[in-house]
C-alpha cells in the first residue's frame, strides 16, 4: 500500500491525528512528521518542509499537510523541488481529483477550519486512490515546474 507522510501545525494537529489513524486502519503506511504533540505556538514551515522533502525523495509516496486554511502549508511545500501540493478546503471534489490526474500532485494540503473530519477523510481517501493520467502534455508541464 502507499506510504503517506503527514504533517500539520497547531491548527491542523487534531485533524492530522484523526487522518493518521484513519489511513492506518485502511492499510496505508503512515509516517507522522509532526508535531507529535499539540504546540500552540508552532510554525508550519518547521513540519511541512520535512514533509515536502520526504515526499520528493521517496518515489511513489504521498503527503498530507493540515493547517487552518491549508494555504500556507501548500506554499511551504511547493518551495521544494519535486513537491507538488494542492489545496483543498471543501467544495467540488473534482478539484483535488484533477490535482492528481493532471498535475500529479503528491501532497494534499487541507483546511482544518473549513472541512469536517469526515469530509477530510473522504477527500484524502479519494485523492490517494486517484491516479495520474500520465499524458505527455501533463508530464511536459510538470517537468517545467521542476526545471
Amino acid at each position: 500500500m502507499k506510504k503517506v507522510f503527514l504533517a500539520s501545525d497547531h491548527a491542523g494537529w487534531e485533524l492530522k491525528e484523526a487522518l493518521g489513524a484513519f489511513l492506518s486502519e485502511r492499510g496505508f503506511q503512515v509516517e507522522d512528521l509532526g508535531p507529535v504533540t499539540y504546540e500552540k505556538d508552532d510554525d508550519y514551515p518547521d513540519t511541512i518542509a520535512p514533509l515536502a522533502r520526504a515526499v520528493a525523495e521517496e518515489q511513489g509516496s504521498m503527503g498530507v499537510a493540515v493547517g487552518l486554511s491549508g494555504e500556507g502549508e501548500a506554499m511551504a511545500a511547493n518551495r521544494h523541488k519535486g513537491a507538488r501540493a494542492a489545496v483543498y478546503y471543501g467544495g467540488n471534489p473534482e478539484i483535488f481529483k484533477l490535482s492528481r490526474e493532471h498535475n500529479d500532485a503528491n501532497i494534499l494540503s487541507l483546511s482544518a477550519k473549513f472541512l469536517t473530519q469526515e469530509q477530510a477523510k473522504e477527500a484524502v481517501l479519494a485523492w490517494l486512490m486517484t491516479d495520474f493520467s500520465g499524458d505527455e502534455r501533463h508530464l511536459r508541464r510538470i517537468k517545467k515546474l521542476d526545471d
